[in-house]
């Protein structure tokens, strides 16, 4: 049954700090600046400022938000260099509901596109398959060990530059769970959907769960050359 504190209409805005939950995979990669131009998705706003450095691919099932479960894929080139600080920057996302969609670009410039999600979960696995218009662009299937550690942005902070409305929004979430390595298998990718990661090896998996999470409002800045 659908909590009563979350919008109903799609298009409504639940506006920023959001506090989430979920669990989730995150894969860490050192991509070329050869496959970013090529597989990265890069806006306009990105294509100049791309530094390099860890990128990450994340797949998160939101359990709760303002604006209900959600499930989402994100791909994060690397670093960017904007305003002289170096920041990530998500080039490519999908998400499960249309409310996340309107509220991520709103929020905080995150440019969140629909796709349909299937996440099959087992105890200690799980495949997934993402879909848009009804082709399949993704599927992989994740196993999790049992070596588990605490994991914070406190420890590893995280700051996100996305562009809107001719500005850019600077975010610092927050989030904190506990991590398990974990193996990726079995990996499809559609490059016209996705990058496609099939050509790249992650340097580490992890499985978080329990996390806890919040996405503040974020500070505006002017486009800065």
């Amino acid at each position: 049954m659908e909590s009563p504190d979350f919008a109903k209409d799609e298009n409504e805005i639940a506006c920023a700090p959001w506090k989430l939950t979920g669990n989730g995979y995150i894969l860490l990669y050192r991509f070329t600046k050869a496959f970013v131009a090529e597989h990265g998705f890069l806006a306009d706003f990105q294509k100049e400022k791309f530094v390099s450095g860890w990128g990450a691919v994340m797949l998160v099932d939101y359990q709760n938000s303002p604006v209900g479960p959600y499930h989402e894929l994100l791909f994060i080139p690397g670093l960017f260099s904007f305003n002289k600080k170096k920041v990530f920057s998500i080039s490519k996302i999908y998400v499960s509901t249309q409310s996340s969609v309107v509220n991520g670009i709103e929020n905080w410039g995150i440019p969140k596109e629909f796709a349909d999600f299937q996440w099959g979960k087992k105890q200690i696995s799980d495949h997934i398959a993402i879909f848009k218009d009804g082709v399949s662009f993704f599927q992989a299937d994740f196993i999790r060990s049992r070596i588990c550690f605490p994991i914070s942005t406190t420890i590893l902070p995280l700051t996100i530059v996305q562009a809107h409305k001719d500005k850019l929004m600077l975010t610092k979430p927050k989030s904190s769970g506990m991590a398990y390595l974990a193996k990726l298998q079995n990996i499809k990718v559609s490059s016209d959907f996705f990058p496609d990661l099939t050509k790249v090896k992650p340097l580490l998996v992890i499985r978080v769960e329990n996390f806890k999470m919040e996405f503040p409002v974020p500070a505006y800045h002017a486009f800065q050359k």
